[in-house]
């Protein structure tokens, strides 16, 4: 399925071989738990995102022009069955990363996150930290009956030991277990809540866990406050605000190696379409911190 290139722009700043960005959408929605519509959220970003400005004022310049932004088609996945479509989301993700650009896939639920991430570790050698803005943790085993459900996703990534560790930022909302499971492991899984992304203390860590490594950056948009971004499938209040998720995807490009970006659980809705071209303006803001390191 095309969707139209990301941006909207221009054959020359769009084609495979010039562009430095591979945009993949996956369109996935195989367990979601309570508001759904996240099967729409990459068309509606991709749409979104040929409304929004090339111009960035931080960078004093159009920088998609620097770069060039290639969009994908989605590739068939399989929303009956998410261990196989992990499976497939690694494939692609590798095909695409195996070209040496940067890999940013569009969700979908966030069980894309677990096949982002092997197809990521397929491709580097080496190991990977992932960088995590959710209001939730996703580190429970199972739930409801499925290890690959999209509240499974940071456990399923913990599961290959090439993944050093997960950093979440933004939480807001666990379960007793996964408060639990993360003390357990602290060198695995590091959290900072909402309250302390607030506090601001948290930047020399991030920094010196991140010095010198590759990063997977996992933004799930309900880790932004409602008021940012609504449409999404469980909206917790007390969420992170646009300033405060811009500093921490500009810190992680600043001290690590950004190798892979996926931008999951939009639901968009069409009387909140403020909500899709909020999504569009980060994907874009984020794609050029990883580009420019930072």
């Amino acid at each position: 399925m095309t969707l139209g290139n990301f941006l909207d722009l221009d054959e020359q700043h769009s084609s495979f071989d010039w562009a430095r960005v591979l945009v993949l959408p996956l369109p996935l929605e195989a367990t979601v738990s309570y508001g759904r519509g996240a099967g729409r959220g990459p068309a509606a970003i991709i749409k979104a995102s040929q409304q929004v400005e090339l111009y960035d004022r931080e960078h004093d310049d159009e920088p998609a022009l620097r770069y060039g932004v290639h969009t994908l088609d989605s590739p068939q996945l399989s929303a009956d069955d998410p261990e196989a479509a992990v499976a497939q989301i690694a494939a692609a993700v590798a095909r695409a990363a195996s070209s040496g650009k940067l890999v940013v896939a569009l969700g979908g639920e966030h069980t894309v996150s677990a096949g982002v991430s092997r197809g990521l570790l397929e491709t580097f050698d080496g190991r990977l930290s992932v960088v995590q803005i959710d209001a939730h943790c996703d580190l429970r085993d199972t739930y409801e009956g499925s290890r690959y459900s999209h509240a499974c996703v940071a456990r399923r990534m913990l599961d290959d030991p090439r993944v050093e560790r997960v950093l979440q930022f933004g939480v807001r909302s666990a379960a007793s277990e996964e408060v639990a499971f993360a003390r357990d492991h602290p060198d695995r899984v590091r959290l900072w809540w909402a309250e302390d992304v607030r506090k601001g203390a948290w930047h020399e860590e991030l920094r010196a866990s991140l010095e010198d490594r590759r990063v997977h950056l996992t933004i799930d948009v309900d880790g932004l406050d409602p008021a940012v971004v609504p449409a999404t499938g469980t909206p917790e209040p007390d969420g992170l605000m646009w300033r405060e998720v811009l500093d921490i995807v500009r810190t992680t490009a600043r001290s690590a190696s950004i190798v892979g970006v996926d931008c999951v659980e939009l639901a968009p809705q069409p009387a909140l379409h403020a909500a899709d071209y909020a999504v569009a303006k980060l994907v874009y803001k984020t794609i050029t911190y990883a580009i420019n390191g930072g």
